[in-house]
């Protein structure tokens, strides 16, 4: 069941808000899209490897709600869970993370609200998330509705821990025993050393690209050189 309406008419209410929650996922889902196109067609390479996005169901919104002391209702709702709407962006690597942040915030119609980095400061368990929450405006028929919208950045390292950390800790009902959760973050340090080292990997290979390049330049500029020393001397 879900949260209720203040006037009664909570199947009306809850169906006219996920529609909203629905057109601010499209919106972003579809922004995200069209930036990681442009950014291929400008640097030859794309730092999203793919979105997930998902709408939180009736259920876990009113146990949320409950958690917290706070009576199941619409404006509850979408005044206190900030995540009802949430999209994950994954991406190869950390430096990536930033880049698609400072994307998101130099779009001029999606207002930042809130920043948590989990990255420069991972939680207890070793779960590391660059968590955006933001707004963005839906346009209806006969409104303008500001709709909030969790953002999450991460690694494919980084998604694979959280989903079975979050697996794991599911089947224990949030109490795992502490050798469970030792293990945890033994693998998170894992995980983390195992990006650092993509990155340091992936700066490589660039850096052996760029001066393969630079050579392959040098040494044509260098055969056009010689070539035309060599016709000039065949003039003279």
């Amino acid at each position: 069941m879900g949260p209720r309406g203040d006037n009664g008419e909570g199947i009306d209410s809850w169906k006219e808000v996920t529609l909203t929650y629905n057109a601010a996922l499209k919106m972003i889902e579809t922004r995200m899209e069209i930036l990681n196109d442009e950014f291929q067609h400008v640097h030859c390479y794309n730092p999203i490897e793919h979105i997930k996005a998902r709408i939180k169901t009736p259920e876990s919104i009113v146990k949320k709600l409950k958690r917290d002391g706070r009576e199941s209702t619409i404006d509850n709702m979408v005044k206190y869970i900030n995540d009802i709407a949430g999209i994950r962006i994954i991406c190869s690597f950390t430096s990536d993370i930033y880049r698609i942040a400072d994307m998101i915030c130099e779009q001029k119609d999606i207002q930042v609200v809130a920043v948590k980095d989990y990255i420069t400061f991972p939680k207890a368990s070793g779960y590391k998330s660059y968590h955006m929450l933001v707004s963005v405006p839906i346009f209806l028929s006969d409104s303008v509705v500001d709709t909030k919208v969790e953002i999450q950045i991460r690694t494919i390292a980084m998604d694979f821990w959280a989903s079975l950390e979050h697996k794991i800790y599911y089947k224990f009902e949030g109490n795992a025993p502490e050798y469970i959760s030792r293990e945890l973050r033994e693998c998170a340090e894992m995980v983390s050393s195992l990006d650092e080292k993509m990155l340091s990997l992936n700066k490589a290979i660039l850096d052996c690209l760029r001066e393969q390049e630079e050579l392959r330049i040098s040494t044509k500029r260098n055969d056009r050189s010689h070539a035309q020393r060599m016709a000039m001397s065949g003039l003279s």
